[in-house]
């Protein structure tokens, strides 16, 4: 009987449902399966088709010959009262573009409430020498009104980009070797030297460009201490690079520019008869012959000159005062005729 009922009570249990795996977690298996097999294929081609370092050099110096590419290759800032200058993020991007078998890149991990969680990363494949950065960028921008917080898709994307596109430079930098690096830099500033002509179109572009950061054409004269039409082709070439560290966000306008002085107004003469009044006594003043010093007393006295007839003012003064004398009707009235 005990047995029956221990059946009884067995079958009247519910089943255990066998529940399928969640769509999410098979999503991210998958995901995970798929970039081990990316990594897997990038270092199996790495190592299929090794660099020749010779090769690759030659290709980075040809590129450095290019002035398009020299003119944006080197920023520079100021720094502890002093120029610092390096390799930009163009000239970081064609690198290792040249140097090969190098993967790099920036992706968001993570976006917060009011920030991102953000890597960048440069990862040779070849000798699987990797160099990465996480970093958090917050949602504002500092402007000279205050900080201002981001909340348009776009100015999001915009600020971590930018923000990214920096470290990335960092990581590229740390896995293409150093003297590279130096050569490359060195050969862009050989190429400005020979071809960077001072010409009045890239004079103005170049003004163009600091326009749109608030630089005047005053403001870049003080900072070379000359006219910008006696400009060498030296000091054209360090303004471009405060222009590339302007546009990839390194420095600011500040650090390398003294503020504009504004001129006071000049004070305005008084208006009306005094005016006249006071116009015409600076003219007299102006034309009145200095003053000899007395002569010592003499027992002799020349005779005295005839009598000469005083000359009559001159058309300006004649027209002053008959302008004043004009006024004064007009706001004194003349009843008894001519004053």
């Amino acid at each position: 009987m005990a047995t029956e009922s221990t059946q009884e009570a067995a079958l009247e249990r519910p089943a255990l449902e066998v529940r399928p795996q969640p769509r999410a977690q098979g999503l991210m298996n998958a995901e995970a399966q798929r970039a081990v097999a990316e990594v897997q294929a990038a270092l199996l081609i790495a190592r299929a088709n090794p660099r020749d370092p010779m090769e690759a050099r030659d290709r980075i110096m040809m590129d450095c010959a290019r002035l398009s590419l020299a003119q944006r290759a080197v920023y520079a800032y100021a720094r502890g009262g002093s120029d610092i200058s390096g390799p930009s993020i163009r000239l970081a991007e064609v690198l290792a573009q040249r140097w090969g078998n190098i993967s790099y890149g920036v992706r968001e991990l993570e976006q917060r409430q009011g920030e991102s969680v953000i890597q960048a990363y440069a990862w040779d494949t070849e000798t699987n020498t990797r160099r990465e950065m996480t970093f958090t960028v917050k949602h504002r921008r500092d402007t000279k009104k205050g900080t201002v917080h981001l909340e348009d898709a776009r100015d999001i994307y915009e600020l971590t980009a930018n923000q990214g596109a920096r470290r990335v430079r960092a990581c590229i930098l740390g896995v293409i070797p150093g003297d590279l690096v130096e050569d490359a830099v060195h050969e862009c500033e050989l190429t400005l030297q020979r071809k960077a002509a001072v010409t009045p179109e890239r004079m103005a572009a170049m003004l163009e460009l600091f326009k749109g950061y608030g630089v005047t054409k005053a403001q870049i004269e003080a900072r070379i201490q000359r006219h910008l039409e006696a400009i060498t082709p030296a000091l054209f070439v360090q303004l471009g690079k405060i222009a590339n560290s302007l546009k990839d966000g390194i420095s600011s306008p500040a650090d390398w520019f003294d503020a504009e002085v504004q001129a006071e107004p000049a004070a305005q003469a008084p208006a009306g008869a005094a005016g006249l009044k006071a116009k015409l006594q600076g003219r007299r003043k102006g034309r009145q012959p200095a003053t000899a010093p007395p002569a010592a007393s003499s027992p002799v006295t020349d005779p005295a000159p005839p009598s000469v007839p005083a000359a009559e003012p001159p058309a300006e003064d004649r027209d002053l005062v008959a302008e004043a004398k004009a006024m004064d009707r007009e706001l004194f009235g003349d009843p008894g005729g001519e004053r």
